[in-house]
Parts: C-alpha cells; sequence; structure tokens
C-alpha cells in the first residue's frame, strides 16, 4: 500500500450529501474488471453523456478539476454497501484524500486499508473550500498533512482534524492489516510452537 504523508493539490468540490458506493462504482463493473481498471468508470451515471462523451455539467469533469487529488464532499460520503471497489475507483481517478463532514462505516474503514485518506472536517470548512476553490480555479491549494494532522486552506489556515492513532501510524507506513499482522510474524510462529507442544490434539489433521 502506498504510504501517505501530505499531499498538496487542486480540491474538487463535489457536495453532494449521500454519495453511496453504487453511484461511486455500480456492482456490474466489479465484474470482469480489475482493481486498478476500475478508475474510468467512476461517477459514470453522473460523469459521461448518453454517448460516451464527458458530461460538462459533473463537477469533477471541469477544468481544473478533472484529476485533482483532494475531493470535498458532503456529509455520508460511501454510505451504501460495503463494496471495496468504490476506494478502489476514487484512487483510479487520481484521489488520495477525501474531506466530508462524515463518512459510512465501511467505506472510512476501507479508505485506510488502501492508501486513501478520509478526513472529517465541518461542512462549514468544506463550503468556504468550496467556494475559494471555484473562485480561484487552477491557483488555489489545499494540503492534508497526515503527520500534523491539518489541512491547511486556500486561506492558509492550519484547520487540525481527528484521526485514530493506530490507523495513522499505519497509513504513514504504507502498512494495511495483513502487512500489520506479517509485521509480527515471529511472535506469531512462536505462539503457534507453544501451543502446538502444549495442545497437540488441536494440531492433529482430522482422521
Amino acid at each position: 500500500m502506498q504510504p501517505f504523508t501530505t499531499v498538496t493539490g487542486i480540491a474538487a468540490p463535489l457536495l453532494w450529501a449521500n454519495v453511496d458506493t453504487d453511484m461511486i462504482i455500480p456492482v456490474q463493473r466489479l465484474v470482469g474488471t480489475g482493481r486498478d481498471g476500475l478508475g474510468p468508470h467512476g461517477f459514470e451515471r453522473f460523469r459521461y453523456l448518453p454517448d460516451g462523451g464527458d458530461n460538462p455539467d459533473f463537477p469533477l469533469n471541469r477544468a481544473p478539476f478533472k484529476g485533482a487529488p483532494i475531493l470535498l464532499a458532503d456529509e455520508n460520503f460511501g454510505c451504501g454497501s460495503s463494496r471495496e471497489g468504490a476506494v478502489w475507483t476514487l484512487m483510479g481517478m487520481g484521489l488520495r484524500c477525501v474531506i466530508a463532514p462524515s463518512f459510512g462505516d465501511i467505506f472510512h474503514n476501507n479508505c485506510f486499508q488502501n492508501g486513501l485518506l478520509p478526513v472529517r472536517l465541518p461542512i462549514e470548512v468544506i463550503r468556504r473550500m468550496a467556494e475559494a476553490m471555484e473562485e480561484s480555479p487552477g491557483n488555489a491549494r489545499v494540503t492534508v498533512d497526515l503527520d500534523r494532522q491539518v489541512v491547511v486552506t486556500p486561506w492558509g489556515e492550519a484547520v487540525p482534524f481527528a484521526v485514530d492513532a493506530r490507523k495513522r501510524e499505519a497509513l504513514l507506513s504504507g502498512l494495511d492489516e495483513v502487512a500489520q499482522t506479517l509485521q509480527r510474524a515471529d511472535a506469531i510462529a512462536a505462539w503457534q510452537a507453544r501451543d502446538r507442544a502444549a495442545r497437540a490434539w488441536a494440531w492433529d489433521p482430522v482422521g
């Protein structure tokens, strides 16, 4: 997993409440499409016209927001089903961070397992950042610093955000839960050896 320390760039505003995982990536796209191929299908119901061209009314299609590394979102982003492909899709679109007032719980956890940072900030701050991005398209920038746990707004204010300490360290190091477990492989092997010696019957193959 790619570590996350800090990202600076354009923040694309998509201030829609209750964006669910089916809006991000329809379930049929998860069949036969590899993880790395989901990006072009992100938000496709809104992103493309019937002829396949870009929908100019979709915020993330507008310059300079297309390909932005940061997404500004509204309440309950990532609600709905538990599909991990929603996170893969957002990362395939070039995103490294989503800033919203609240997230769907499973989506929030999936973000940390894949290197996408979900940041909770008050909606008033998010709306003000969105306005700044619209007023100075191509010039305004946002910085998300996980090490310091602050978002630096386009007007230079460092707004703190909270994040679980264990998840923060894992993301800074680029470790998902499997990688964290493997860091303790020696301790796990030692416990297995002790338990095998003490309870051989539990380790013997059935039959």
